[in-house]
């Protein structure tokens, strides 16, 4: 993951720890929504995922956004993290890049499918 990370911070512009939460979050909101079978197949694909997204499902922000669901529900939390709307979008772009680059590109398609919405930050 560290290479993701990295290529989050030099390309979109934000801190290490920001870029973390941010996988985090987003990968938590995978397994949520996605198909489980899918999810899981990603997540084989990227070593180290299984941390981040622990850390950001142990750190969910409580209240409102813990119980927000749904692609309005990542966003607020990814807004809470610090990310503006164009951050959001370079962040899932990103991942959805580094995933199709370690050969997950169809389990990535068939949870952006299975997710209403999805496709248009991917």
């Amino acid at each position: 993951m560290n290479e993701l990370i990295d290529r989050i911070v030099s390309r979109v512009g934000i801190d290490q720890a920001v870029a973390e939460k941010a996988i985090g979050i987003v990968l938590d909101f995978l397994s949520k929504e996605g198909p489980a079978d899918k999810v899981q197949a990603l997540l084989a694909r990227l070593p180290g995922s299984e941390a981040l997204l622990e850390a950001a499902r142990s750190d969910s922000g409580g209240g409102m956004f813990a119980s927000m669901g749904g692609i309005m529900g990542v966003g607020s939390r990814l807004m809470s993290a610090g990310l503006d709307m164009s951050q959001i979008q370079s962040v899932t772009r990103e991942l959805a890049a580094y995933s199709r680059d370690k050969g997950a590109a169809d389990s990535l398609n068939e949870i952006a499918g299975a997710i209403p919405g999805l496709s248009q930050f991917l």
